[in-house]
């Protein structure tokens, strides 16, 4: 990602109600938003400067869905 695109990235989601912190890193093309903003709202946001958004979900509801035991079975095992 260029200077460019950050910089454009940062304002876009600095505008966002709910983000408290926006961390880009360029090497890999990965941005990190930390805040209570609805997930939607920003990969509508970043969208609408065009570009393109793929969104990864946060370690903690990996854990929480194995932690509550909440596993999809079939008659063969899992899915």
């Amino acid at each position: 990602m260029v200077a460019l695109h950050e910089k454009r990235v940062r304002k876009c989601l600095s505008k966002v109600k709910g983000v408290e912190r926006v961390e880009v890193e360029a090497s890999i093309q990965k941005v990190v938003v930390t805040g209570y903003a609805n997930r939607n709202k920003i990969l509508k946001a970043l969208r609408r400067v065009g570009l393109r958004v793929e969104l990864w979900s946060p370690r903690n509801e990996l854990l929480s869905a194995y932690a509550a035991g909440s596993f999809a079975f079939n008659n063969y095992g899992f899915f």
